[in-house]
């Protein structure tokens, strides 16, 4: 597990509270997840990151089997398809979707981003309440994708310094329009006034999600709540974000760790968001 705590701390503190009996399957979605999200920051042009989720794909295909025997994570994941009978395809778009992370090409617009969040963090939730409980897993892909959503929106601006200075916006194209902003003028961070509008906007965007997903939620097991833990750490970024506007682009949004795991703590003793 020292690998998952290194590479997301928050997803390694919510395995710690999800169900002992799946934990190291879960712990090796979390893994492959880890990798193919840290691709951008491990490569200095987008065509060797293509190249690397291309063989993250044959992987997932069963091309690259002899490769993949070699590699711990890859190793794993394809024991745990195979032992669950996981379907490729969802992770197999995941792969395609972190295509759009290794560019600096600005999201177009909310549906896009959507679709985004969809084959990423929704896919996510949903490949963990299947390894929870696969015969539940066909009822909860509502609440996966609002989820997902929400998530995806507290982890974009969490990284808004970060994606700001290497000149990459995730946040879509018709909501920096309705402010009179562009990718340029965001990336530049002078209409102050602009981008705090925006980063609201976005984070009401995120928190309309999240609140769908509540409600979706309620509507579930019990048993299934657990693959939802991540998303108990979504509404503080949210309520960060609203208070802070512009100032997102210069100040940590995350709470602190011991934050955060009381958060978790507390989602999994209530059963709920």
């Amino acid at each position: 597990m020292s690998e998952l705590r290194a590479a997301d701390i928050d997803r390694y503190l919510a395995l710690l509270l999800m169900p002992e009996a799946v934990r190291d399957d879960l712990l090796t979605l979390m893994l492959f997840n880890a990798e193919i999200a840290a691709i951008r920051d491990r490569v200095r042009e987008p065509l060797p990151g293509e190249v690397r989720l291309q063989w993250w794909s044959d992987v997932l295909s069963g091309e690259r089997d002899g490769e993949a025997n070699a590699h711990p994570v890859a190793s794993a994941l394809r024991d745990m398809m195979d032992r669950r009978a996981m379907a490729a395809a969802p992770l197999m778009a995941m792969c395609a979707a972190r295509i759009f992370d290794l560019y600096d090409d600005p999201m177009p617009d909310r549906m896009s981003y959507e679709g985004y969040a969809g084959e990423t963090a929704s896919t996510m939730l949903q490949m963990s309440v299947y390894l929870i409980d696969p015969a539940i897993s066909a009822e909860t892909a509502t609440a996966s994708g609002h989820a997902g959503v929400a998530q995806a929106v507290a982890g974009h601006l969490m990284m808004l310094p970060i994606t700001q200075a290497r000149g990459q916006v995730f946040i879509p194209g018709d909501l920096l329009a309705a402010t009179g902003l562009d990718r340029d003028r965001f990336v530049r961070g002078e209409d102050r006034a602009a981008i705090s509008t925006v980063v609201r906007a976005f984070a009401g965007f995120g928190r309309e999600h999240l609140n769908k997903a509540k409600a979706a939620l309620g509507l579930m097991p019990a048993a299934v709540f657990p693959a939802y833990l991540p998303v108990s750490l979504v509404e503080p970024v949210l309520v960060r974000a609203e208070k802070l506007g512009a100032a997102s682009l210069d100040t940590s949004l995350q709470l602190p760790q011991w934050r955060r795991q009381w958060s978790l703590w507390r989602a999994a003793r209530r059963g709920g968001l």
